[in-house]
């Protein structure tokens, strides 16, 4: 397995590990180009049902986590790589061992060497602290929560999802802050964005109004803003960045 130079970027893997390790909410990891592990933290041992690092060490999402979910991490990890495009504070579900499920915000950013290159990715997954049967606000906005990552593609109405769920929109927006520190139209937007940066990177010769179209979007322009301010590129330049010959 490769491993990291003693730094990268600056960074000395081993030690930030254990400035982690004193953290027993926050995983933490550093992955290679091939979406391996290189460092860890206790944490994410834990949550990966593990008994020790080295039984996690060069093994990948898929080797440690149920399918659906590890698409969706290595997915992340291409777009960090490939685009250039950091994680940020992103909303997911984890399965813990025993196969409980509980909530985490996921942080990616790009590790580069010396020369600028890409080498590999660091991150972490705070636990937030809520498994599904235990917390008694969850299930109130659970539902929420999964109605609007699922379906996303269309016209999601934040007024109607909390009149079923038997709450007001100001309850329900207090809520998702205090749980999950988003609100429901910010998990919206990074759903339909992360969706679409997905569909770029898969379709390469599809129409960027096409892609918007898939994802929620019926006006083109509002979705090149959006898009522009979570990327920091517009949607033909976030293609360009991903593709082959930009690699």
């Amino acid at each position: 397995m490769d491993t990291f130079a003693s730094t990268v970027g600056g960074v000395d893997p081993g030690a930030v590990e254990t400035l982690f390790d004193a953290l027993g909410d926050v995983a933490f990891f550093i992955k290679d180009r091939d979406g391996r592990y290189l460092n860890i933290n206790h944490t994410m041992v834990r949550r990966c049902g593990m008994r020790s690092k080295a039984d996690l060490l060069g093994k990948v999402a898929l080797d440690v986590f149920p399918r659906p979910l590890a698409e969706t991490y290595m997915a992340q990890d291409r777009q960090v790589i490939d685009g250039g495009v950091p994680v940020q504070n992103h909303l997911e579900l984890h399965l813990y061992p025993g196969r409980a499920r509980g909530w985490c915000l996921t942080n990616k950013t790009a590790l580069r060497d010396a020369s600028g290159q890409v080498v590999g990715l660091m991150g972490t997954s705070q636990d937030l602290g809520l498994p599904d049967a235990l917390h008694p606000e969850y299930g109130k906005i659970a539902a929420i929560v999964l109605h609007i990552q699922e379906r996303y593609r269309e016209n999601v109405c934040i007024q109607a999802l909390a009149d079923q769920a038997g709450l007001s929109l100001s309850r329900v927006e207090r809520l998702f802050q205090r749980v999950f520190q988003h609100s429901p139209r910010q998990l919206l937007l990074q759903s339909r964005l992360s969706a679409a940066m997905a569909l770029i990177e898969a379709r390469p010769q599809a129409r960027i109004a096409d892609i918007a179209y898939e994802c929620g979007y019926t006006d083109h322009s509002a979705f090149s803003r959006q898009f522009k301010a979570h990327t920091s590129m517009t949607p033909a330049q976030y293609r360009l960045r991903c593709s082959p010959a930009s690699s």
